[in-house]
Parts: structure tokens; sequence; C-alpha cells
């Protein structure tokens, strides 16, 4: 009867110190596991997103803003001060960095800052083959590429509750001071021979084309002798959401590529002409409206020129 006391006495005696470090073991866990959880909490709180920057060099590239100068001159920004444009007042409403997307962003509207030969206003970067000068550009002959990731972020309705057009990407033409000379101009302006418009949530792509095949090398450095084409439209719509833009431009030649699934060839002799002009890429928000509270904002994620 004493021996059975005493197994009982043991097998409670065991049965308390097992209890007692399983629960030793479980309020350690716990107290390890909830430290772990406080840890994660205090890392979440103190983590800050990172600021994200647009893979844009802007160090080939002047941009026109839609303010006037003291000259009541659009603004200008060329480089090497382009390079601090985030930090320039009179930049900052009309083009600014959108940290959390990753972009540039290019406002413009209705202004009485307008360059000359048109009534629009833009906010729109001008490439410069040389940084700070105008007068080094490209032929179609010498070829060149210009690509480029955007969205529109925003953009106001007319009258008719339609979209109001922008034009976000250009080849400009342009006379060289010899050319210039020649026809007796006062500016070495000549047209665009292509412009990019985001029309109504959809790519529009617009040409010039000759009046008259037979006019001679001379005649056609006239800005008259060139019509708008009819224009081409691409398929898909793009909308409000981020698409890639390409412009190829080889001589006598010209090819736009919409999220590498369309395009559009121009090989025509409209091109091969246009040959003798000098030319530049332009790319931003040159807003096509006048009307009153009338707005448009256009993102770059990428832009990019090859030559």
């Amino acid at each position: 009867m004493k021996n059975f006391r005493k197994k009982i006495l043991v097998f409670l005696l065991i049965a308390f110190v097992s209890a007692n470090v399983t629960s030793q073991n479980t309020e350690s866990n716990v107290t390890e596991s909830d430290k772990k959880i406080e840890k994660k909490k205090k890392k979440k709180k103190g983590r800050k997103k990172k600021a994200k920057l647009p893979k844009i060099d802007l160090s080939h590239w002047k941009v026109t803003l839609p303010v006037a100068n003291e000259k009541g001159r659009p603004y200008e920004i060329e480089p090497p001060e382009i390079l601090n444009f985030a930090k320039m007042d009179i930049a900052k409403p009309y083009m600014y960095i959108d940290s959390t997307k990753g972009a540039i962003v290019f406002h413009a509207m209705p202004t009485d800052s307008k360059t000359r030969n048109t009534k629009y206003t833009r906010s729109e970067l001008r490439e410069q083959m040389v940084p700070g000068d105008n007068n080094t550009n490209w032929t179609f002959k010498q070829g060149g590429t210009m690509k480029g990731k955007l969205a529109m972020e925003e953009v106001t309705r007319d009258s008719d509750g339609k979209y109001h057009r922008v034009i976000i990407m250009q080849i400009h033409g342009r006379l060289t001071n010899e050319q210039r000379d020649l026809i007796g101009e006062d500016d070495n302006n000549a047209p665009p021979i292509l412009k990019i418009y985001w029309d109504k949530g959809k790519i529009r792509v617009k040409t010039k084309i000759l009046k008259n095949l037979n006019a001679s090398d001379t005649e056609i450095l006239h800005e008259d002798a060139w019509d708008d084409d009819e224009g081409f439209n691409f398929k898909q719509e793009v909308g409000f959401k981020k698409f890639t833009l390409e412009v190829r431009v080889l001589d006598g030649k010209m090819l736009i590529v919409l999220n590498n699934t369309e395009y559009k060839s121009y090989e025509s002799i409209h091109i091969k002409k246009w040959g003798v002009f000098e030319n530049y890429f332009k790319a931003g928000n040159y807003f096509q409206s006048r009307d009153e509270g009338a707005f448009a904002k256009v993102k770059f994620y990428e832009l990019e020129v090859s030559h």
C-alpha cells in the first residue's frame, strides 16, 4: 500500500513539472511571436515609399512653357538649366515630376504665351542635338528614332462633350540659314512633317504632302507648298492608360509604332521630297484648344532619342 502511494505521488509530481515546463515554453513562444509581429509593424510604419523617377535624360532637350518671359515670348529652359527644372518656380505649374508614378507631367492650357505661327500653347520638349543650340539638326538621310512611354493623365472636354485634342509627339521641319535667305524668310521655321495626336482616347497621325509634285527644290522650301494629308487613326484605344510610341526615320521612310503591335508606314514621293529639310523631334503637351478653362496633363515615363 505504501509503495502504491509513493508511485501515485511520483506520478503527480512528474505531471506537475511537465505541465509547468510546457506552460513556460508556451508563454515564451507567444512572447517571441508577439515580438516578431511588433517588429514587423514597426518596420511597416517606418518604411516610406521610394520616390520613382522618370527614365528621361533632358540634357539634349529644351522646353517651351505656356507662360511669357520678360519680352512677352514663351518662356524656354535650355540645357543645362533644364536638368534642375523640378526646383524652378516658373516651371513647377507646367512641368513637374510625379514621383508616385515615375513620370514628368506636362501641363498646358490656353494663355497669351503663344509661339510664332500658332494660336495654341504648349508645355513641350524640343530636341537639341547640341545642348543649347537650335542650329544643329538632322535630315531624313541621317535618320533618327524617338521612343516614348506615356499616358494622358487628364484632359477637359469641349462644349459638345468631346475631349480636347493634344499633340504628344512631332517631327518639325527647319530651314537652314542658307535656305531661309534663299527664299527671303525672316526665320528658320518649316512645317512639321509629323504630328501625333491623342484624339478622343485614340492615336491619330498627320503628315504633309506636296501640293505640286513638280515643284522645284527651291519652291518646296515655302510652307505654302505643303498641305495636310487625310490623317491616319490607329485601331486600338489607349484612353488614359500607359502606352508606348516609337517613331523611326530613314531616308525616304517614316514608321510609327504603337504599343509594338500596330504600325503605320510612310514611304512615298512626298517623304522623299521632304529630305531637303532639316528636322528635330518634339514631345510633350501641345494643347489644341483655346476654350476658356480648358487644359490637359500628359505624363511621360520614358523618352529616348537616337541618331
